[in-house]
């Protein structure tokens, strides 16, 4: 835990417990070191529904814990089926379900069991599809985000090791038969390892690369932020104006990372644009941006007084959702109203588009002068009265429809709060746990 850097006083820390060798062994590691400190932890339990077997297996694991004292939820995935990439989807789900009872229940820390073979199959499957240095860095051993902190102390512990801890606390462990599916990708790695590592390749010297790649990783994301700071300004409308000249005065490789990161900001996404899409858009700004400008990743590239404007993509934003009190819309805005169930009951936030932007500035045509750009407009959060078709508010335009005033008065908040930031949290990666070999 010494890795994660300094913890809080009597912390409550949330684990992903699968029932398998790794996660059982982290869930019991943990709980003496919350215990120890006065803290306590929960261990999460996540169904996916996706064998018949699952739901005996989440309770088999609640008995073991219960015998342990150890408190523990049950998190079921909505039955729904997975269709291809299912891993990848599963795993998109059991985050999904930890993250959101770790932010109901205002717990900050949510250790993960990933472990050093773990660390070296994902360097693997990484180097396989051809990424660059971030993928290659592999797991950090700690991911910051909004609302929790994913940890991961276990990435310098071999499984072996794991499971003799296992066999030392006497406590048995569910194995997944999927780890055994060799129509899984990181199932093949795993297969290949003992050819590997008779050519040197072994899970420590993969493991510890993903460590000097991870140090690489933190050292350009120091130098992307101060080159970031000094050339984009984001806007509370969610966009944001690029400096082109300090942009391409920066090495290449920082170049595009801003134009990732702005992207991925600017549009919502959890992944930016791939790599060969986002050389394209650089060689296109350094030829002069000629033409009417482009899209890429759900947003508009374009030209605007001498800046470059990264702005949503209109045809891109989020369909229409019912006005509540509290909600997240196009996965970029926060809007918390203090409006009653009765007064926005036909009401919905949609994106302006080109017919709204015609009702307003008809009614008030000075809107047409104001200081967002233009490729902004149709892109901006509004709220429409779904029986009449009507545009009833346009918070960031302080435009409000007459006669329902009390509508614009009543939104509190309106914040950008993309997914990903500009600027993020560094990447930790484990600085002392390959010193043996590094």
């Amino acid at each position: 835990m010494s890795l994660l850097g300094p913890i809080e006083s009597a912390p409550h820390i949330a684990v992903g417990c699968s029932g398998g060798g790794d996660s059982m062994a982290l869930t019991l590691l943990a709980n003496t070191w919350a215990r120890r400190r006065r803290g306590r932890l929960t261990a999460l339990i996540v169904d996916h529904r996706l064998r018949p077997e699952s739901a005996g297996e989440a309770r088999q694991i609640g008995r073991w814990l219960t015998e342990r004292n150890i408190e523990y939820y049950i998190l079921r995935r909505k039955k729904v089926p997975i269709i291809g990439g299912i891993q990848a989807k599963a795993r998109a789900a059991r985050y999904s379900l930890m993250t959101e009872w770790c932010k109901r229940n205002s717990v900050l820390h949510l250790a993960l069991a990933h472990q050093r073979e773990d660390q070296a199959e994902t360097l693997l499957l990484r180097l396989a599809r051809g990424s660059g240095l971030d993928g290659l860095a592999a797991m950090p051993v700690v991911s910051e985000y909004a609302d929790v902190r994913l940890v991961r102390p276990l990435l310098d512990v071999p499984h072996d090791r794991l499971i003799a801890t296992l066999a030392r606390f006497k406590q048995p462990y569910i194995e997944d038969p999927s780890n055994l599916n060799s129509d899984f990708a990181r199932v093949r790695m795993r297969n290949l390892s003992p050819r590997l590592s008779a050519e040197g390749m072994s899970t420590l010297r993969l493991a510890a690369t993903a460590a000097r790649l991870g140090r690489a990783r933190d050292a350009m994301e120091n130098a992307v932020a101060m080159v970031t700071a000094h050339c984009v300004s984001p806007r509370i409308e969610g966009y944001c104006l690029i400096r082109q000249k300090p942009l391409l005065a920066a090495q290449e490789e920082i170049g595009l990372r801003i134009l990732a990161r702005t992207l991925a900001c600017v549009s919502g996404a959890e992944y930016p644009p791939r790599m060969g899409q986002l050389e394209r858009l650089y060689a296109w700004l350094k030829d002069g941006c000629t033409g009417s400008g482009r899209t890429l990743g759900g947003c508009r590239v374009s030209m605007w007084r001498e800046h470059l404007l990264i702005c949503r993509e209109a045809a891109a934003t989020m369909d229409p959702v019912p006005l509540s009190r509290n909600l997240i819309w196009d996965r970029r805005f926060w809007l918390r109203t203090t409006l009653v169930p009765r007064q926005f009951a036909s009401l919905s936030v949609r994106r302006l588009g080109p017919d709204g932007w015609r009702q307003i500035t008809q009614l008030k045509p000075q809107l047409k002068h104001c200081v967002i750009p233009q490729a902004v407009w149709p892109t901006l959060p509004s709220i429409w009265s779904g029986s009449l078709d009507v545009v009833v508010a346009v918070p960031h335009l302080k435009y409000v429809i007459e006669g329902e005033e009390t509508v614009l008065d009543q939104v509190r908040e309106i914040v950008f709060v993309p997914v990903r930031r500009l600027c993020g949290p560094r990447f930790a990666f484990a600085s002392s746990a390959f010193r043996a070999i590094l």
